[in-house]
């Protein structure tokens, strides 16, 4: 039997139509992994530890043809379902979240051998970058917003956040 590719049927599967695949398999109460091939691209999501509506899958890997990846994608962290969910309404009263503008991997610091751009106890002005957004092999700077000292950063470097995630807490001067 011939192959898709050699039949002339072409797939197309975009940073959004990933996105969906994620949401529902979040959103589902009965599915906990989802292997899907589209064409060369094979799509594999397996949810931490089968609980329902997790805010992002444990585990995401893509496959992609030989010829478009130069190397395999990295392993990377998910955020736990609730992350302010340690802080009390006392704590939080009065902090400013920087929240993530899109779905996409965070990194703490422009590489692994550097330090991170802001750490537990810094003072931040509303320009300085506090990480970065990786979004499809394109990196955005992520910036506090506000001015004022950094109190909590609730995710881990190369982490995989959602849109409108919170990504730290700054107590404004």
């Amino acid at each position: 039997m011939k192959s898709d590719h050699e039949r002339g049927i072409q797939y197309s599967f975009t940073y959004q139509d990933a996105v969906e695949v994620l949401r529902l398999v979040r959103d589902s109460d009965t599915c906990t992994s989802l292997d899907l091939q589209i064409g060369d691209i094979k799509l594999s999501v397996t949810r931490a530890g089968g609980a329902p509506h997790a805010v992002a899958p444990a585990a995401v890997s893509v496959a992609l043809p030989a010829a478009t990846s130069a190397a395999p994608p990295p392993k990377v962290e998910t955020a736990p379902a609730a992350p302010t969910a340690a802080l009390s309404a006392a704590e939080l009263e009065g902090l400013v979240p920087v929240r993530t503008p899109t779905l996409g991997v965070f990194y703490r610091a422009a590489s692994p051998e550097v330090p991170p751009f802001v750490k537990e106890g810094d003072h931040v002005k509303a320009e300085d970058q506090v990480g970065l957004l990786e979004v499809m092999k394109l990196f955005s700077p992520v910036t506090a917003g506000v001015s004022g000292k950094v109190v909590k950063i609730l995710v881990t470097d190369n982490m995989l956040v959602e849109h409108g995630q919170t990504l730290m807490l700054i107590q404004p001067d």
